[in-house]
């Protein structure tokens, strides 16, 4: 289900203004009308949709948005190929944890088993390199690249992606790493306020990455 949105209330934001739309969501069957399919939400969902998905396909099912590591333990047992760890920018409930911290975790929890895919926070290359060092098989960078997009199109697109993995070949050099693989969570220090994941945070501390890279 979808959190409050105080920020859009506060706003007054509904809907997209008139001539624009979400292009990911045009129904390529409706032709040159683009119809914009709607979403679906439901509380009702729960873990026997899972079920059902996973007996009409094959094709690998990623589960996006578990924030507790009984549910990726529950996430295995029931056939999800890989978990997306995101709090949704922690836009749907306010005070959820940042995703960094509530990695090792999960990583933990699912034993090797299916890839864990960090969600959320990573504007660098050094931020990937925490991630991947605290367990992670890989990161998101969606909204970088929607920056990018808007600044520069194609070409600010590739140029980001150019400059986080000069930042991660950078970093993993001087972390003595030749590559991900050889990235341990002992690279990461804690933070002075606790250790991650769970730390108590000192006001106005940035609670996306507190781990700095040794």
């Amino acid at each position: 289900m979808l959190g409050a949105g105080e920020r859009n209330r506060r706003n007054g934001f509904h809907d997209l203004p008139p001539g624009l739309r979400c292009e990911n969501l045009v129904d390529l069957r409706d032709g040159e009308r683009g119809h914009v399919r709607q979403i679906a939400m439901s509380p009702e969902l729960n873990w026997e949709h899972v079920d059902w998905l996973r007996g009409i396909t094959s094709l690998p099912i990623l589960l996006k948005g578990v924030l507790h590591p009984e549910d990726a333990r529950l996430a295995v047992r029931h056939g999800v190929d890989g978990l997306l760890l995101s709090n949704h920018g922690g836009r749907q409930l306010d005070t959820v944890p940042a995703t960094l911290e509530l990695l090792p975790e999960f990583v933990g929890a699912v034993e090797g088993r299916i890839p864990v895919v960090l969600d959320g926070g990573v504007r660098r290359g050094t931020d990937a390199v925490k991630a991947l060092a605290l367990g992670a098989s890989a990161v998101g960078i969606g909204r970088p690249v929607m920056w990018a997009l808007a600044e520069g199109g194609e070409k600010g697109v590739r140029r980001l992606l150019e400059l986080l993995r000069e930042e991660l070949d950078d970093a993993l050099a001087l972390c003595g790493a030749t590559g991900p693989a050889d990235l341990t969570p002992d690279l990461v220090r804690v933070p002075a306020w606790g250790p991650v994941p769970g730390p108590a945070v000192t006001p106005g501390a940035d609670r996306r990455f507190g781990g700095v890279v040794a």
